[in-house]
């Protein structure tokens, strides 16, 4: 740890000016450290009415009978109760890394059967299962409802927001412990969160740098393996202090990106054209439709008539045509475009062009 301690003094003294670096933490996530998934089915009781229609989930019913019975109370089996203040909902949650037995999660409870909403109501005692069918929390407690839902005798109704979901703050106990494989062997592999070999190789440079040689090394463009201590104490110092380590990661590789639903353009850094000639024009089409009377003339036994006439106009804008000489960067084009006026729908049209014709240098996205 001592030789640690050197390399912290000199690891500080050579990010300190790097202010546009970035944290190892913050590009990063340790292997095997991550949440997992619980879901589990349980009532919510105490609503104003507001419950399922029994009659159309009988799930909601059998789910009652079922609780019934385990405090001694035993229904008919023609009987199906008619209660309104009940649903049947599924409750999710995620289980941090690392959570203790005793510690609380939050929950989320939406409703499975038709009920108009969940506000006012009370989840009763439900275990969450992880994907492996065990009890890893129990979740019970009041929700807390962001929707509203009123509905008037006449059948209408106005809605604000979602009432069928709540949320329930630190309405699960953890149960059980998951394991973790961050104490176990001699390395720790840190993955990162978008892949690439030149920010993966700059990383374990950067920590050779500051620890010693073959502290470090990249395994592909995500995962990088380093040597750790064995001791836990030690290892969880020894993450702490590389994970605040700063480096320049490399630039992301040229892309341009197309919401096709919303017409945005997202055009990345490194985004070039070869040589290209783009010719611009707008059309503009107006249709007027006016409302005509034909009228006989007196004692011709004619029928009044009527009818539509159509104005159909078309307006050919300036066609426009420019150039983009080889190696033309992000903000040239930009301007270039500006220039004649496009919408981002032309932009889209643009670049598709382009693509086509090999004139983009960059991945072309449409999402």
């Amino acid at each position: 740890m001592k030789t640690i301690i050197k390399y912290c003094v000199l690891a500080l003294l050579l990010v300190s000016s790097a202010s546009w670096a970035e944290r190892i933490k913050d590009i990063t996530q340790i292997k095997g450290v991550r949440s997992n998934q619980l879901v589990g089915y349980g009532l919510v009781v105490g609503l104003d009415g507001t419950g399922d229609q029994t009659a159309q989930t009988p799930f909601t019913v059998q789910s009652l009978k079922s609780m019934l019975s385990q405090y001694g109370i035993t229904l008919p089996p023609d009987v199906n109760p008619q209660v309104k203040n009940i649903a049947a909902v599924s409750i999710h949650a995620d289980l941090p890394a690392f959570a203790k037995i005793g510690q609380t999660i939050d929950i989320t409870v939406s409703s499975l059967g038709n009920s108009k909403s969940l506000r006012g109501g009370s989840l009763l005692m439900t275990p969450l299962k992880g994907a492996d069918g065990n009890i890893y929390a129990m979740a019970q407690g009041n929700l807390i409802v962001g929707g509203l839902g009123v509905e008037g005798a006449d059948g209408s109704r106005v809605t604000i927001n979602v009432p069928s979901v709540g949320r329930i703050p630190n309405g699960a106990s953890v149960e059980r412990e998951i394991d973790n494989p961050f104490a176990l062997g001699n390395n720790i592999t840190l993955h990162l969160k978008q892949p690439d070999f030149t920010t993966a190789k700059r990383l374990a440079d950067t920590i050779n740098h500051v620890l010693g040689p073959d502290n470090a090394f990249a395994q592909d463009s995500v995962a990088i393996t380093i040597n750790a201590p064995k001791d836990i104490s030690q290892r969880v110092g020894y993450m702490s202090f590389i994970e605040n380590l700063e480096f320049q990661p490399g630039e992301a590789a040229a892309k341009v990106i197309i919401n096709s639903r919303t017409g945005t353009v997202v055009i990345g850094n490194h985004v070039k054209v070869y040589s290209a000639a783009v010719s611009h024009g707008n059309m503009i089409v107006t249709i007027t439709n006016t409302n005509q009377v034909s009228q006989p003339e007196a004692f011709s036994e004619g029928e009044t008539v009527a009818g539509q006439q159509s104005d159909i106009d078309v307006v050919q804008g300036d066609n426009r045509m420019f150039l983009f000489n080889t190696g033309v960067s992000l903000d040239q084009i930009v301007r270039a475009v500006n220039q004649v006026g496009a919408s981002p729908g032309d932009l889209v049209a643009i670049l598709e062009s382009l693509k086509q014709v090999g004139a983009l240098s960059a991945e072309l996205i449409v999402i």
